[in-house]
């Protein structure tokens, strides 16, 4: 397919966030479609080779703040299915890989536009019903976030394009991103709608096909995504949703020879098991798999003795407890100077048991459930463990409620311990640990923040002192990725603050920048010489000319 001009896709910017206050056509538009889908229990297929597959093997997927209401019934596959799904995105690839890079940017850029209009009720109200999102926490995930990724990243596309070598007189050099040789395997978590939705389509907008498991616990709003992608335009086998455990899905996965990258976002532990099996199968695959993780974190808030308390205390609620704490850059260890800590300890005790907790449909609500039984069960095992121990106390919160959905109040816990697991172990949820230091100790509680933890996700330090802030940026250098000043760890936006953290948080290659989907192309250099040689001799190899005494001349004389 030929094409006549060098296209510039739109600039892109990021979509507004609607409010849905009473009375606005949002709010009205999404309770109707929350009321449609609470109506009808859904039967989900994967989607192979853009066909719907149903197995018979099937698990449900319920409302976690209202456990006994099934969303639907889900199909999962095993080994045969992820079999036919490599064989799809086989067969795919070609025609998909080859197709002009405009055209692959404007199914992406439609699927945007189709969600920022029709397509957003639908999934808002998934979010909402499936992972137990606010309105709020929904309307920045599943529409804002993923519009987007799916705008920035053809801006993204386009600069590493034009990043062309030089030539000399003659030449012409050229790069050309190719696609990965083979398939990319999309491993996506419960938490975000946005990232379900970008881990797969940022592969695929580079040219590369895709194998897609989501999250079970996120089954319903992947099947949406998955339909938006499909309404685009996007051709049969480019993306293949494929559900299941995690094993049966990865494990013929990462077996296969044809396997050419990981795109995961997840636990730590589950990440490091599948770099450690693709090392295992290295001999196997056809090149080096590309492996880009972004994991967990045990994120803080840091304040400095001249911080201000009140900015201190609602980052610390916002931080910690929107979407219950089950956001990787949730604030979950906060260090307090001794000076500040009477006044914000009033503060946190008067005003974390004042949130409202319950059904996320019920838009006075701050707080909905936490995903499933076994991530309630892990956060009440928490709170016992701080209430077992002398030197760590209950502030606020700590009951957990299941007799209608997975509840957590949302808890603070103090102590004087900063090595407790508390203040070092993952929790993804709603418990924040609080130690406070000496006021005059800021250079060591920066060596002890560094040290304290073996995740380098976010962090948030406040400080009203210009040099606090300089040394904390240089003595938490490896710390975070994502490194706020004066404002909570959450909300990174696609474009402003590219997402990402190392040490035991991931490969840090920042989804929402050029540098993730870099990782998704195999540049290749042509060099074309247009008037090429035709003699091997280089001049250097001609005899010496003679003088006139018939001798062959002698190089000058030095200076």
């Amino acid at each position: 397919m030929s094409r006549s001009g060098i296209f510039r896709p739109p600039p892109p910017v990021n979509e507004p966030v609607h409010d849905y206050a009473p009375g606005s056509p949002e709010r009205e538009a999404v309770i109707r479609k929350i009321a449609e889908m609470r109506g009808q229990q859904m039967d989900l297929p994967l989607v192979i080779g853009g066909q719907d597959v149903r197995t018979g093997d099937q698990f449900e997927q319920v409302e976690p703040h209202d456990k006994d209401r099934v969303l639907a019934t889900v199909h999962q596959g095993g080994a045969a299915e992820v079999e036919r799904a490599i064989d799809a995105a086989g067969a795919a690839s070609h025609d998909w890989a080859r197709m002009p890079w405009e055209e692959r940017a404007a199914i992406f850029l439609r699927a945007a536009e189709l969600l920022s209009g029709p397509w957003r009720p639908t999934l808002v109200a998934a979010t909402m019903l499936g992972q137990s999102k606010t309105v709020h926490q929904a309307e920045i995930d599943a529409a804002c976030e993923l519009i987007d990724f799916l705008r920035f990243n053809v801006e993204f596309m386009t600069r590493i394009y034009e990043q062309q070598p030089i030539s000399s007189p003659g030449i012409w050099n050229r790069m050309e991103y190719r696609p990965l040789e083979g398939f990319v395997f999309a491993v996506t978590p419960f938490n975000f709608t946005a990232i379900g939705g970008n881990l797969p389509s940022s592969a695929a907008l580079m040219g590369n096909t895709v194998v897609w498991k989501p999250a079970s616990t996120a089954a319903y709003s992947a099947f949406f995504v998955m339909r938006l992608f499909q309404e685009a335009g996007l051709p049969d086998g480019v993306i293949n949703l494929v559900y299941g455990p995690g094993a049966a899905i990865g494990d013929p996965a990462l077996a296969s020879p044809r396997l050419a990258g990981v795109h995961f976002t997840g636990s730590t532990p589950v990440f490091q098991g599948m770099w450690r099996t693709v090392g295992e199968n290295i001999a196997s695959y056809r090149g080096y798999p590309r492996i880009v993780g972004e994991t967990g974190g045990k994120d803080f808030i840091l304040a400095h003795p001249s911080a201000d308390v009140d900015a201190v205390a609602t980052a610390i609620v916002r931080g910690s407890f929107e979407y219950q704490g089950q956001k990787c850059s949730a604030a979950s260890r906060i260090f307090a100077p001794s000076n500040l800590w009477p006044a914000l300890r009033e503060r946190l005790a008067e005003e974390v048991p004042q949130i409202r907790m319950g059904d996320v449909t019920d838009f006075s609500n701050f707080m909905g459930a936490v995903i499933d039984a076994k991530a309630q069960k892990g956060h009440r095992e928490a709170i016992e463990l701080a209430r077992s121990r002398d030197d760590t106390e209950v502030l606020a919160g700590g009951g957990v409620d299941d007799s209608q959905g997975f509840f957590v109040e949302p808890t603070v816990i103090t102590t004087t311990d900063p090595e407790m697991p508390l203040m070092r172990e993952e929790l993804f949820g709603p418990i924040v640990t609080t130690y406070v230091y000496p006021e005059g100790k800021w250079a060591e509680t920066l060596d002890l923040v560094d040290r304290g933890s073996p995740y380098g996700l976010t962090s948030a330090v406040f400080s009203d002192d210009r040099d606090a802030v300089i040394q904390a940026e240089e003595a938490l250098r490896y710390a975070a990725g994502n490194f706020y000043v004066n404002d909570k760890p959450t909300g990174a936006v696609v474009g402003q603050q590219p997402f990402g953290g190392a040490r035991a948080s991931g490969t840090n290659d920042k989804a929402g920048s050029m540098w993730n989907l870099i990782r998704w192309v195999s540049p290749r250099s042509i060099k074309e010489t247009f008037v090429p040689a035709r003699d091997y001799r280089y001049p250097f190899m001609a005899a010496d000319q003679p003088d006139a005494d018939g001798n062959g001349s002698a190089p000058p004389d030095r200076p």
